[in-house]
């Protein structure tokens, strides 16, 4: 039975892992330059200021999500994990118990924008860059 659980910074080199999995799944537009760059930031940059939450099934971390205010920031599951329940046991668990009512997503990945509009997330703006200034259009929803 998966298990949710406030992450530490022990879990950091886990959750990156995950990340690097579920990234090169998913974020095909991504460019490899900007990927290492995102990927050297989280576990000094992104992870720390979030409230981090992982999922845990059989000791291995499947699953996780950041959070802020009412903003998810993240929510990222190991690419061999996917299609399994894991982002909507996340995403339900971060509506319901961390008052999760925005995120923002990357307008190239079709499969993500489809995954908030089933769970009833409306677009409500749209950006030309991603937050740290880049050329990835970013789609705002609300619930």
């Amino acid at each position: 039975m998966p298990n949710i659980e406030k992450a530490t910074p022990l879990d950091y080199n886990e959750i990156v892992k995950v990340w690097e999995s579920s990234v090169k799944a998913t974020h095909d537009f991504l460019a490899d330059e900007d990927f290492e760059f995102y990927k050297k930031s989280m576990p000094t940059d992104f992870l720390p200021n979030v409230d981090l939450y992982i999922l845990r099934d059989k000791n291995a971390i499947k699953g996780f999500v950041g959070v802020s205010g009412d903003m998810l920031e993240m929510l990222f599951i190991s690419a061999k994990e996917r299609s399994k329940g894991y982002g909507k046991t996340l995403l339900t668990h971060a509506i319901k118990n961390l008052n999760i009512v925005k995120v923002d997503v990357n307008e190239q990945n079709e499969q993500a924008v489809g995954f908030y509009k089933r769970f009833g997330f409306k677009q409500t703006a749209r950006s030309t860059k991603d937050a740290m200034g880049k050329n990835y259009p970013i789609l705002h929803f609300s619930l």
